[in-house]
Order: C-alpha cells, then structure tokens, then sequence
C-alpha cells in the first residue's frame, strides 16, 4: 500500500550545509518531520554540487513521519552572479547585483556563458529548446542588470 502524503514543503538551503537552525529546523518540526534526518540526507545527497549553492528541494512528507526530497537546480540568478565574477558585498557576505538595472551594468557574461547555463537549468524550466531556454537566462540577467556579450 502506498505511504499518505500529507503535505509538501519547499525551501531552500546551501548544499552541503544543511543545520538545525532557522529557517530549517522551525519549518520541518512544525510538521513533524525528524529535523536531524533530513539535514544528514541533505547534506549527502548534495556531495556533487559546489558546497554553499542555493539549492531548491521540495520535501515531501508522509503519514508516517517519513519524507522525501526532490532537488531542483540551483536559482539562474547564482549562476549568473558567478559567471559575471561579482564579488560579495554586504553583511551576508552575498554577491549583489544591480540597484538599477538597464541603468548601470553590475557585470558581463557571455552568450557561451548563457548557453551553458541554459543547458544546466534546461530540467527545470518549461522551455522546449535550449534557445528558449537561453531567452529565459537572458531576461533574467537583463533584470539583474548584467551585460550579454557575443
């Protein structure tokens, strides 16, 4: 017999650095799910990915007290602050794009860049092609204020 869902969750939390802490620990014990065994799942299943990307999971969990997750891409947005070489700023130590985008340039990437990280993301965007894909990057580096080269 199959396991009844009773709710799903999305958050998102840095590969390989899932803890206890706010937000993680608060949103998970509210609907019962073992804090401890999903930071320790976490941060295995995310070994392969850069350790501190933005990474989306989709908790599902279960009747009984069991979860599953389902990881999504890392935001377009992080890729494209690496690709452009921002630097961190601020207090959280984050790379910051433009204040006023279409007005002043915070970096520049390359169409290569874009395609690579179309093709990335391909999986999770509801783009048929990788050029349409590339069309959905491209807006969102115009609305963080980032130049496309080539």
């Amino acid at each position: 017999m199959a396991k009844k869902v009773i709710g799903s969750l999305k958050l998102q939390v840095k590969a390989q650095q899932a803890n206890p802490s706010p937000p993680v620990g608060p949103a998970l014990g509210q609907r019962g799910i073992n804090i401890m065994a999903f930071v320790k799942e976490f941060n295995a299943r995310t070994t392969e990915i850069e350790a501190g990307a933005p990474v989306p999971v989709v908790i599902t969990y279960y009747g009984d007290k069991s979860f599953s997750l389902e990881f999504k891409t890392p935001p377009a947005s992080y890729f494209l602050k690496k690709a452009a070489g921002l630097k961190p700023v601020g207090k959280r130590n984050r790379p910051k794009a433009s204040t006023k985008p279409g007005k002043e340039v915070a970096g520049t990437v390359t169409l290569a860049q874009v395609r690579e990280i179309a093709t990335a993301k391909m999986k999770d965007l509801n783009a048929v092609s990788i050029e349409a894909a590339m069309q959905t990057i491209l807006g969102s580096a115009k609305s963080m204020g980032i130049e496309v080269k080539g």
